[in-house]
């Protein structure tokens, strides 16, 4: 069953195409993965399924509802947390979550119940009343990502989850995700430029680059679709290299890079010699070889055509204005 379905999902800014004509769909109970650099359309797709943003064409559903004429249906069934911070550091873990499940309208009984379980399962029970500015930044986003899931919602959205963290935290980050996705069985639409995160966490992947999926499919297949092995070769004539290995049967793909070659190939340890031979028979000299199993950057790589892109400060890109931040006064016992 299908719970997120988008036809041609579209966003424009101006002149900018921020989102192009996606089209694509998530199954009930699996943790799917966007995954693209800064840029790429990630965060203004998950506005347009949040209800946040129109869409300049196309539409989508979530569990049944449409984005457009549904909206308030929408945003009932779903969580979201954002990259951008949205906790009152002035409240304690409780009081936030408490504040939040006021907000979806939660019994009494129901908030104190949901504030136990989404506190457990992230390991912040402890910490419920602590003051939020007295947590550190693993504890925020774990504090989010609980008040995501507070109204039990059939999707939750993670925009960047682990954002700036460092490493041990995002990695008790991703374990997290993963334990509520069983617990819970809530799906999960993740967005990231993070590769071993994609990797760790997601049952499928969509490649998103300029605002268009270049492909998607289950981590395991894509990895598959560049060889069984993945060897990198610099020598002193890629483009001649390049020709002659085409000729090759055992070469499932070859891809050319600035100042080297990606091939995909099985066992590749033992084709090592035979392209060093080949290289000879033209004249090429091999600088460098590596051979490893394909990994997610491999797979940029090949549907790409070069590696995940740092930020370009100079490209448009679409930011929404901070909003002033509010706090709630606690009350003195």
């Amino acid at each position: 069953m299908n719970i997120i379905e988008t036809e041609n999902l579209t966003k424009k800014f101006d002149d900018f195409i921020a989102v192009d004509h996606i089209t694509f769909s998530v199954e009930k109970g699996e943790i799917f993965g966007f995954l693209g650099p800064n840029g790429a359309g990630k965060t203004t797709t998950i506005k347009m399924l949040t209800t946040l943003l129109y869409p300049s064409e196309g539409s989508a559903s979530i569990a049944g509802f449409n984005i457009l004429n549904q909206r308030a249906s929408v945003r009932e069934h779903i969580g979201v947390v954002f990259q951008e911070p949205a906790l009152d550091t002035e409240l304690t873990g409780k009081e936030n979550l408490d504040f939040h499940s006021r907000m979806y309208g939660l019994s009494q009984d129901t908030r104190k119940k949901r504030i136990t379980q989404v506190l457990t399962l992230v390991d912040l029970l402890d910490k419920k009343d602590v003051l939020v500015k007295n947590y550190s930044g693993g504890m925020k986003r774990r504090l989010e990502i609980a008040r995501g899931l507070m109204h039990s919602p059939t999707v939750l959205f993670l925009d960047e989850p682990t954002l700036g963290l460092d490493a041990q935290t995002r990695r008790a980050i991703w374990e997290y995700i993963k334990q509520l996705n069983k617990d819970e069985g809530t799906t999960i639409f993740l967005t990231t430029h993070y590769m071993d995160e994609a990797d760790f966490l997601c049952d499928r992947i969509g490649i998103i680059d300029h605002g268009k999926i270049l492909v998607m499919d289950t981590v395991d297949i894509l990895k598959k679709s560049v060889g069984h092995d993945v060897i990198m070769l610099s020598c002193s004539d890629n483009e001649a290299l390049q020709k002659r290995l085409e000729k090759e049967p055992w070469v499932s793909n070859i891809t050319p890079h600035a100042s080297f070659l990606t091939l995909g190939v099985e066992r590749g340890e033992e084709k090592i010699p035979t392209i060093f031979d080949i290289a000879r028979t033209i004249n090429v000299s091999i600088s460098s070889v590596d051979v490893r199993k394909p990994t997610l950057d491999d797979v940029f790589l090949y549907y790409t055509g070069r590696s995940m892109r740092e930020q370009n400060p100079e490209a448009p890109r679409n930011r929404t204005k901070k909003s002033r931040g509010f706090h709630l006064r606690r009350r003195k016992s």
